[in-house]
């Protein structure tokens, strides 16, 4: 890529005015960076927008927001057939901002995040697909999915990602788990009740909780984690083996890196694909090597 690029950022309406963001785009274009913006209204605009920035050849695609708009733009680039080069940048805006602060992008400084858009070296990163719906981050299910889903938008606001934590702690005491079957690649399948289980290309969701310490993004593997039925009384247990996922003596947690695993459920069983839920019997998580290209800093958790 030259030195100049041509940089598209894709904004939310709501955050387009903010004085230290158009400053941030002001010294960016001063620097001889050509800077686009395009302010979305609606589902599905970040999609279209970036579509339409990689049939444009744009160097860089920007998503202005949280881990939502990030997975909508990359969408809508996979969604181009032609070859490209057009890469990935973000500029965090969003409630939690998981991916952002997975890969140490600049969080709460536009400056500093659009100058690393500009100045940064694209790398090649493996996204992950459940089913036909592809995700960057993270997909979390069970119970984990219904935090996310019920913390209320006025709550994630007021406390940021400690309200999914909150939430947590609330619903724990009803929480069902779901009767599944697990099946590796090599075919063989375990069933049993599932509490928790995340798919993880990166390492945090739900506002900060690690749950793939292991994931790098461009290994050709996603990260599994599956919590098994569990007590009230052997929470405190779970907790700690999620703190330690590789230990061997773990009982109600499993943590396996795989290219490829399939889950079966009686009952619709609920996946939030870097936040945004999706509802089936059946998914099929599988990694999609070096799909898409991102740029990260050099403290981002890449093999």
């Amino acid at each position: 890529m030259p030195d100049d690029k041509r940089m598209r950022l894709i904004i939310n309406g709501k955050s387009a005015g903010d004085p230290r963001l158009r400053a941030a785009v002001g010294q960016q274009r001063d620097a001889g960076h050509v800077v686009e913006v395009r302010v979305t209204w609606e589902c599905g605009d970040a999609a279209r927008y970036a579509a339409e920035a990689t049939r444009e050849d744009v160097d860089v695609v920007i998503a202005g927001g949280g881990d939502g708009t990030v997975n909508e733009v990359v969408g809508g680039i996979l969604s181009v057939d032609h070859p490209h080069q057009t890469a990935v940048a973000v500029l965090p805006y969003g409630t939690a901002n998981d991916f952002a602060a997975g890969c140490s992008i600049p969080i709460g400084d536009p400056l500093a995040a659009l100058a690393l858009a500009a100045t940064g070296t694209p790398v090649s990163i493996d996204v992950g697909r459940a089913n036909d719906r592809y995700f960057v981050n993270v997909a979390s299910g069970g119970f984990g999915a219904e935090v996310t889903t019920n913390t209320p938008p006025e709550l994630k606001k007021a406390i940021g990602g400690a309200a999914y934590s909150l939430m947590g702690i609330v619903t724990a005491a009803k929480a069902s788990p779901h009767y599944g079957r697990v099946t590796l690649p090599d075919g063989t399948s375990r069933s049993g009740d599932v509490l928790v289980m995340t798919a993880a290309n990166g390492r945090q969701c739900g506002g900060g909780q690690r749950v793939a310490p292991n994931a790098l993004l461009n290994d050709g593997l996603l990260d599994f984690m599956i919590i098994h039925d569990v007590d009230i009384q052997s929470f405190g247990k779970v907790l700690s083996e999620i703190l330690t996922l590789d230990s061997k003596d773990n009982q109600h947690v499993s943590y396996v890196q795989l290219p490829e695993l399939k889950v079966e459920f009686d009952n619709p069983f609920q996946v939030n694909l870097d936040g945004e839920p999706v509802r089936s019997h059946e998914f099929v998580f599988r990694v999609c090597p070096q799909a898409i290209r991102f740029v990260l800093p050099n403290s981002a958790p890449l093999v």
